[in-house]
């Protein structure tokens, strides 16, 4: 009985050794939506939908760092940048990201949308302070203004940003962030919200003033085009803008409409956006996470059973991060992306 019982203990040990080799188990969740055939050739069928991190108040911003192998995002309720890796799990990153006052600010005063510029800094949509702020990546102090003013008046709450080549950016600007949700909002001092370019000079341009609730930004896989999501119910569209030689956006055509979609949950609205290389376009919106095609034809819907917020390519390129309302989430996916965009 003896050996025996030596046996199983061994036999226990091992496979717990073997799945700590393997790595950490996740609960999983949601599920995978095909309305097309072509969505198996970006996500094999059966892919299980993981759970990372959960307990949050508002996910936003996904971010993944490659040189660092580590995912951040944003909760914009509790003022906190978080860190996440696959071993070590999730720590936090920044405190008190987003809002530098004494008084309270709005229920989202923290930062949201984050990005890297061409020298690996970190750029953050900083709700409560209007502005962008830009931080070197290893310190925890030494984040600056990079921008708070268009012609003397402050921002809205910038939203989400993207870094194009050249030093170039661009953010959008919704009211989302202000301290009241009354209309007309007290606070703001700009007529329009939409879509701002700071050039790599400093010059800053509003680049679109008629789109109400300017939101998500992804450019296209060779930069000639800037989509952008409208987060509002009334118009839950995403545009798509030609990008100039000189960086200034063109004419606008409609890219996809949410409004024909069955509303599943409230507050769905047009949200975050990613491309990957061949093109596709990834938009948290109406139903969860949805998969279009270049050509604007929905593929399927990544639903994880809460609002989507954004998404992020992270790992090699083939996982990809779901911010959904209280938790993280993570695919992986046969389509590639470009982690850090």
């Amino acid at each position: 009985m003896r050996f025996c019982f030596s046996i199983v203990s061994g036999l226990v040990l091992a496979a717990a050794v073997s799945a700590h080799a393997q790595g950490p188990k996740y609960l999983t969740t949601g599920r995978v939506v095909r309305q097309s055939p072509a969505l198996d050739q970006l996500i094999a069928p059966g892919a299980p939908l993981e759970i990372i991190s959960s307990g949050h108040t508002h996910v936003e911003g996904p971010l993944w760092v490659p040189d660092s192998s580590m995912l951040l995002f944003s909760d914009t309720k509790t003022q906190t940048i978080y860190r996440w890796k696959e071993q070590g799990g999730r720590s936090k990153f920044l405190e008190h990201s987003g809002y530098t006052g004494r008084l309270p600010y709005s229920d989202e005063p923290a930062s949201n949308g984050l990005a890297l510029d061409g020298q690996g800094n970190l750029l953050l949509c900083e709700h409560g302070d209007r502005r962008i702020a830009t931080l070197p990546l290893g310190q925890k102090s030494g984040k600056r203004t990079l921008t708070d003013n268009y012609q003397g008046k402050r921002y809205n709450s910038p939203n989400d940003v993207v870094a194009a080549p050249g030093g170039a950016i661009y953010f959008t600007d919704p009211p989302f962030g202000l301290l009241s949700k009354k209309s007309p909002e007290p606070a703001r001092e700009l007529a329009f919200t939409g879509v701002f370019r700071r050039s790599s000079e400093g010059e800053v341009t509003a680049e679109i003033t008629d789109v109400p609730r300017a939101n998500g930004l992804a450019f296209s896989p060779g930069g000639r085009t800037l989509y952008v999501s409208n987060a509002d119910s009334l118009r839950p569209v995403i545009l798509a803008y030609e990008v100039g030689k000189n960086g200034k956006l063109g004419k606008s055509r409609l890219f996809f409409d949410m409004a024909s979609l069955p509303k599943t949950r409230f507050k769905e609205v047009p949200d975050g956006l990613k491309v990957d290389q061949a093109g596709n376009v990834y938009a948290a919106g109406i139903g969860g996470l949805l998969i279009l095609s270049p050509q604007g034809q929905l593929l399927g819907t990544i639903d994880p059973g809460e609002v989507v917020a954004n998404c992020a390519w992270g790992d090699d390129g083939h996982s990809l991060y779901l911010m959904a309302t209280t938790f993280v989430c993570r695919i992986k996916t046969l389509a590639q992306g470009v982690p850090g965009r």
